[in-house]
């Protein structure tokens, strides 16, 4: 079962405190944003291309 922090974006999560973390678990993190960065550009592409599409839809 997934949790409500699932659907957040891991920058509106809690506090990080790197001082706690080993390495594994800064290396986890760093992949969890990596994954967090390429999730949101996926959604930049979609909100451009439903611009652009309604852009091109009242041009007209």
């Amino acid at each position: 079962m997934a949790s409500d922090d699932d659907d957040q974006p891991l920058a509106h999560r809690t506090q990080v405190n790197f001082d706690t973390m080993s390495i594994e678990e800064l290396k986890d993190y760093i992949a969890d944003l990596t994954a967090e960065i390429e999730k949101t550009k996926q959604v930049i592409e979609k909100k451009q291309a439903a611009q652009n599409a309604a852009s091109g839809f009242f041009k007209k």
